[in-house]
């Protein structure tokens, strides 16, 4: 006579329904950092491959991707696999940084939930430009998200130019803190890892910038694919191809000599023509922040189309010298762009 089948249960610790974070994802698959008690800090954080448990989140609009990195989220976890799980929704976000996808029609969401956003540029080794700083800055802006210009590559002959430092100086005098560094010679590194430690920053550029190059720094246990420039165009190639949240171990050398002194990143890919999301032309001022003071203090108030009009405080600032002419240039270029929905690279 055949004995009974057995049934076994695996306990695989506390199952059910846990929070966590992104990490990265692509295709609807994600991995997810679990925040599950008595985890054996050892082996390091549990980390879940999930998909969505619908096909729609509690989110407000379509997005080009559902979820980012540094996303909170619920996770059903699965009770056969201890690898897996399935998102069950997302929690209110702090904040969010986003683009308009071009190809996908649709906002992409870059980063979430960041204590610093860093836009990142550089001088030259891809050319400067000034123009795409201005829409970043302008959508950060729109996102209620102080952001930091970080200058990359400053080793560079090119960043001794006058009418790079010029601008350079605009953006500090109206209020944006300017990092310069060199991922290459060490300078601002330092000053760098302090302002990382212990938060969760985003870095935000177009390709070739040297996000992944500066990350190599200042963890060097950590080593992520960098790309040469395009050799034709000076432009740089696209080595990052999904937004991926890392834990970084900062370099002793950068942090006083302190270990276990920690990071969060988020490592976005590089992007080559940034254009706004949620933002119209007649409203890109309120974006401008030494613009915004001044909108419906000129005789026309809220219809001055601060282009030509007689009492228009914006222009006067400008005749003044107290709104810079590159900074409204930029505006009006951009303020274009909008309407015509022909964006430059």
């Amino acid at each position: 006579m055949l004995d009974k089948p057995r049934h076994f249960v695996y306990d695989y610790g506390n199952m059910g329904t846990v929070t966590g974070t992104v990490l990265s994802g692509s295709n609807n698959v994600f991995d997810i950092e679990c925040d599950e008690e008595g985890a054996d800090a050892s082996s390091g954080p549990h980390i879940r491959s999930c998909t969505l448990k619908s096909k729609r989140l509690n989110t407000d609009s379509k997005n080009y991707n559902p979820l980012a990195p540094g996303d909170r989220v619920e996770v059903e976890t699965d009770e056969l696999d201890e690898q897996k799980g399935q998102i069950l929704s997302l929690l209110p976000r702090k904040n969010k940084f986003v683009r308009w996808n071009v190809k996908g029609r649709s906002p992409q969401i870059l980063a979430a939930n960041i204590d610093n956003m860093l836009l990142v540029t550089t001088p030259d080794e891809p050319p400067f430009r000034a123009r795409f700083i201005d829409r970043e800055l302008a959508q950060a802006e729109r996102q209620g998200i102080t952001p930091i210009i970080l200058v990359n590559k400053y080793d560079l002959p090119a960043s001794q130019d006058v009418d790079f430092q010029e601008r350079l100086s605009i953006w500090q005098d109206i209020g944006y803190r300017v990092l310069r560094v060199s991922a290459k010679t060490g300078e601002g590194m330092t000053e760098l890892a302090s302002l990382l430690q212990n938060k969760l920053s985003a870095f935000v550029g177009q390709s070739g910038v040297g996000k992944s190059s500066l990350v190599n720094v200042l963890d060097s246990a950590c080593v992520l694919r960098t790309g040469s420039l395009s050799q034709k165009y000076g432009r740089g190639t696209h080595t990052t191809t999904k937004g991926s949240l890392l834990h970084i171990h900062l370099n002793e050398s950068l942090v006083d000599g302190l270990s276990n002194v920690y990071a969060s990143i988020i490592d976005t890919p590089g992007v080559r023509r940034f254009v706004l999301h949620d933002i119209e032309s007649n409203d890109l001022a309120l974006y401008f922040r030494e613009m915004r003071p001044l909108i419906g203090t000129c005789t026309y108030g809220m219809s001055c189309t601060h282009m030509s009009e007689t009492g228009c405080k914006i222009l006067e600032a400008v005749y003044a010298g107290a709104i810079s002419e590159d900074r409204y240039d930029s505006w009006k270029r951009i303020a274009e762009e909008i309407r015509t929905g022909s964006w430059s690279d």
